[in-house]
């Protein structure tokens, strides 16, 4: 297994859910990693990246109530989701980007109820 995303669940909203993806050393090195998600009947949709030296990238739905961030050395990438919505529901997919290939991971389900 490459990507081993883990943290979803339910919650209800303005609650919070940290998401968390262990990577294979040799696809986290020197990679940017990140999270996208797709919602029930939507496309997938960038939620935010990190690079390999911490320099985040964010959706603008998500800014200022979500933090992400990575372990290199646990090969982990990690999604801190506060002030959640209804409207974050979705199948939440980790990603890692290098320069030759991108890889997902399974996807886990985050449900927010009003």
């Amino acid at each position: 297994v490459q990507l081993q995303a883990s943290g979803g669940g339910l919650v209800q909203a303005g609650g919070s859910l940290r998401l968390s993806c262990t990577a294979s050393a040799n696809i986290f090195s020197s990679s940017v990693v990140g999270w996208y998600r797709q919602p029930p009947g939507k496309q997938r949709e960038l939620v935010a990246l990190i690079t390999w030296f911490g320099s985040p990238t964010y959706a603008d739905s998500v800014k200022r109530r979500f933090t992400i961030s990575r372990d290199n050395a646990k090969n982990t990438v990690y999604l801190q989701m506060n002030s959640l919505e209804p409207e974050d529901t979705a199948v939440y997919y980790c990603y890692v980007q290098r320069p030759s290939d991108d890889y997902w991971g399974q996807g886990t389900q985050v449900t927010v109820s009003s």
